[in-house]
């Protein structure tokens, strides 16, 4: 069965929160969409990374750009 869809879309403004390894945005209709991870050791490590030590994290405000 072939299935033809026409669209037109159009974004005025798009807000992504969070996007991860594993993450599909999608806008508008796709056939298939096959999901694929793959891991690599690229940097040849034996081990697990050492724990992070973390006393403070600085909050920083972030403004809306002025145009």
């Amino acid at each position: 069965m072939n299935l033809f869809i026409q669209q037109n879309i159009v974004i005025h403004s798009i807000r992504v929160d969070g996007i991860s390894n594993s993450s599909v945005l999608q806008i508008g209709s796709a056939g298939i969409i096959k999901p694929l991870s793959q891991l690599f050791n690229t940097g040849g490590f034996k081990g697990p990374a050492p724990q992070a030590e973390f006393s403070f994290i600085p909050f920083i405000p972030l403004t809306e750009p002025t145009a």
